[in-house]
């Protein structure tokens, strides 16, 4: 990882977002680490999206709501909790049903 003064990164701009596509860039004023440049590549990979985007109105209701219904119906009985795996293997499933009925 790179690291770069916020003076030399002003003064070397061009270098400085070459690097940030190649590299993570830590930033430091007076000898202390203040930021990290990173590619938006590489930012796609992590949290930052769901973090920075703007969600519709009432997103987070709807997913609590989701969410807690959810865990009622585990609750009650009416449906079970999948290990990773198997959620993954039903998922893939459910998607390539879709597909092929889109097809059809």
């Amino acid at each position: 990882m790179k690291v770069m003064t916020a003076r030399d990164a002003k003064n070397h701009f061009g270098e400085f977002l070459d690097t940030s596509r190649r590299e993570p860039v830590v930033v430091t004023k007076n000898n202390r680490p203040v930021g990290v440049m990173i590619s938006i590549e590489d930012a796609a990979e992590t949290l930052l999206p769901e973090l920075l985007l703007d969600k519709e109105p009432g997103y987070d209701g709807w997913l609590f709501e989701k969410v807690g219904t959810a865990l009622r119906r585990v609750e009650a009985g009416q449906a079970v909790l999948l290990d990773h795996d198997e959620a993954q293997a039903s998922l893939r499933e459910r998607v390539k049903a879709r597909l092929a009925a889109k097809a059809a």
